[in-house]
């Protein structure tokens, strides 16, 4: 895939409204990192692997439900940014989401995404998840740790399983 930075913004998402993941994972480098509040992956493959989980997770659970919305999606001197919201059922607990999201990207020479940074509220987020818990420790930062872990277990779990 080649293609300017803006456009490959723009298919990332266009896959993502419609869970395509492994369209998503084409927009990435192979070298590429990916970090938000809940997980932290380098590599195409690893980063993949979570959209894949991600949207699997969203079309068993409540693929009425979702929805995605994005805007602001800009390109300027090699790094790109974006606001997209995502409304879906979180799959561990069944509650529904609203998340609000600003991402940061950079790209390698061909247009492709070497780094993609989704910032959000953690705290309103694990509230909405996670419920009275997340309400109460969602602004702790031991707890956030503690998320980030079973992040990364669940996402390897679901890894180990998932066909190659």
């Amino acid at each position: 895939m080649t293609q300017a930075p803006l456009a490959t913004l723009e298919t990332f998402y266009d896959a993502f409204r419609a869970l395509d993941a492994d369209r998503m994972q084409a927009c990435y480098a192979p070298d590429a990192r990916f970090d938000d509040p809940v997980f932290g992956l380098s590599g195409r493959d690893s980063i993949g692997g979570m959209w894949r989980m991600l949207c699997e997770g969203i079309r068993a659970n409540g693929r009425a439900d979702w929805r995605l919305e994005f805007r602001h999606i800009a390109v300027e001197r090699g790094l790109g940014r974006a606001h997209w919201e995502a409304r879906y059922r979180f799959s561990p607990t069944g509650a529904r989401v609203h998340n609000v999201v600003d991402a940061e990207f950079s790209f390698d020479d061909i247009g492709l995404i070497r780094t993609h940074l989704d910032h959000f509220d953690l705290w309103r987020w694990s509230r909405q998840a996670l419920g009275t818990k997340g309400l109460l420790l969602g602004w702790v930062p031991w707890f956030n740790a503690q998320l980030r872990i079973e992040a990364a277990r669940r996402l390897d779990t679901w890894c180990s399983r998932a066909p190659q």
